[in-house]
């Protein structure tokens, strides 16, 4: 690296120090993560081919191949509007906090504290079970290779598959409490292989399929089977699972802002790359799948393999060929925990950092040799595991897992992006900004978000029985409910001592004159105002940055 580029990356250091101290926190975590690593961690969460694989289960039921193409189709349009107006705030203010910093933010002060207390919560579970979903397809998918490799003689208890995913959940603790360094450099071997493995299948599957399993175009992209029980319209909002599933957990870039190089730049459109590229690559995949899945949906659901793409791949490229490629599905899903794990981690460090969960004096603890969460990491990974007990209440109580990830995550979402605009604030955009589209956009995206979040709400099929419910309003219903009860505790609750963002730095001093003492400003309601000036210097030093380069 040349002298001059040291320097320009020196001034990009200098100005996201600068305006994180404008946002009220001091500077912990080492910035290793580039562009293209930031956008890493949320491509490699998506995931693409293993996330499909994992909820293939939830689209072909409410619609076969018409579901797939067209249900995809539909809902990443969605959430790359959704994915926009996060990019947004992103963009103001790049702090690991993210979503309930930004709702403190821009609430009107009577809510603030409630509504950040509520966004925080619903992240925290949100994510968490978002690294449980993932790491339960993990297992899913590692159980289905050895029963591919058993000439489908082997099939997995749910017990058996617990072990295996809660193997999973802490080999992904230890990998997440190495150095940020480490970390960083992960992410961009996670793209190059994500990537590659969508392009292989999208290729590869087509050619190899047989002429018996190969559908004509009316079939593929016009054929609706639903053996939901659920009307046919319903059925296909309920496939938008599939898609609102896999392409989830963007904030995760957001998490890791405060470990990011060029934070206010770099983050919001890592967000909006990831579900873009998700968005057509994923297309590609359930276009490449409806063509090549043969006509007998039931034998896909209910083949010994226990897993719907893998029957697929099974049916094109043998035992043989499946084993090899379903190797490295695994391999990228694996990928994915690590970096689930890697920014749930970080949200509920900063969660802690501000005082807000139970024993936060323990979590908000940074290890001095790897600089790195080590206690929220464990945190985060042992609540992953007491989740997944849920599958010993049943198929449908593991698989609720999946649909509370989204719920609990679009809660968290829509209340700071409506909180911008229905709240009494100065927004200060950051540099990246839609201009006159960014109220549309907003509306848009909270709409579609607590329509969604009351659909996954519903069971997978009408008059269940007690085995057969969602557990989703349970489980994210008790935790919700629980958070509120200690927060109105009396004398020991939130409301008598939560008030948001807790400051770790005097960001007046950081970048003004110092101010008296009575006049020093809090972490959250000036900070999107003042930060301005912050990232102005900020694409500056990218641009300088960029030139060079």
């Amino acid at each position: 690296m040349s002298v001059q580029q040291q320097k320009q990356k020196s001034a990009i250091e200098r100005t996201d120090e600068e305006l994180l101290a404008t946002l009220g926190y001091k500077q912990e975590f080492q910035r290793a993560f580039t562009g293209l690593e930031t956008f890493g961690v949320a491509f490699s969460i998506i995931g693409l081919l293993p996330s499909i694989a994992s909820v293939l289960i939830y689209s072909i039921p409410y619609g076969g191949p018409s579901a797939m193409v067209w249900g995809w189709l539909v809902a990443s349009i969605f959430i790359l509007l959704v994915g926009m107006s996060m990019a947004e705030l992103a963009s103001a203010a790049p702090t690991s906090g993210g979503l309930y910093f930004w709702t403190h933010s821009l609430s009107s002060p009577r809510w603030r504290n409630l509504l950040a207390w509520i966004v925080g919560y619903a992240n925290t579970i949100g994510s968490i079970a978002s690294v449980a979903s993932i790491d339960w397809g993990c297992a899913v998918q590692i159980t289905a290779a050895a029963s591919i490799g058993s000439g489908q003689t082997f099939s997995a208890t749910n017990p058996q598959t617990f072990g295996v995913y809660t193997a999973v959940v802490l080999s992904h603790a230890v990998i997440c409490c190495f150095g940020t360094r480490v970390l960083a450099r992960l992410q961009t071997f996670y793209v190059v292989l994500n990537i590659v493995l969508c392009l292989a299948v999208i290729v590869a599957l087509p050619a190899a399929t047989p002429k018996e399993f190969r559908n004509s175009a009316s079939y593929a992209l016009g054929n609706f089977t639903n053996v939901s029980g659920w009307p046919n319209g319903f059925a296909f909002i309920l496939s938008f699972l599939s898609p609102l599933w896999t392409i989830c957990s963007f904030d995760s870039s957001v998490h890791i802002s405060e470990e990011a190089s060029n934070a206010a730049i770099a983050v919001p459109w890592a967000i909006v790359y990831a579900i873009g590229i998700a968005g057509v690559l994923g297309w590609a995949i359930n276009m490449a799948l409806a063509f090549c899945m043969g006509t007998d949906l039931d034998a896909i659901m209910n083949s010994p393999i226990g897993q719907p793409m893998a029957e697929i791949f099974f049916n094109s490229f043998g035992q043989n060929g499946t084993l090899a490629i379903w190797a490295i599905v695994v391999i990228v899903q694996y990928m994915m925990g690590s970096s689930m794990v890697l920014a749930a981690s970080r949200q509920s460090f900063a969660f802690s950092r501000d005082g807000a969960l139970p024993f936060s004096k323990y979590l908000y603890r940074m290890n001095s040799y790897t600089r790195t969460p080590v206690n929220t990491v464990w945190f985060v990974a042992i609540s992953a595991v007491l989740l997944g007990l849920l599958a010993f209440a049943g198929d449908a109580a593991i698989n609720a897992i999946f649909s509370m990830s989204i719920t609990a995550l679009y809660v968290a979402y829509a209340i700071p992006i409506a909180a911008r605009f229905l709240g009494k604030n100065d927004f200060a955009p950051g540099p990246f900004n839609l201009g006159r589209f960014s109220l549309p956009c907003a509306v848009i995206s909270v709409l579609w978000m607590t329509f969604m979040g009351t659909v996954f709400l519903f069971p997978s099929a009408p008059e269940p029985d007690v085995s057969d419910m969602n557990y989703t309003v349970v489980v994210l219903g008790g935790v919700l409910v629980l958070s509120l009860v200690w927060y109105y505790f009396p004398k020991y609750g939130g409301v008598h001592w939560f008030t948001g963002p807790v400051p770790t730095i005097d960001h007046a001093a950081a970048v003004e004159p110092a101010a008296p003492e009575s006049e020093r400003p809090s972490t959250s309601n000036d900070s999107l105002e003042k930060k301005h000036r912050v990232t102005v210097g900020q694409q500056d030093a990218y641009r300088a940055h960029n030139t060079s380069s």
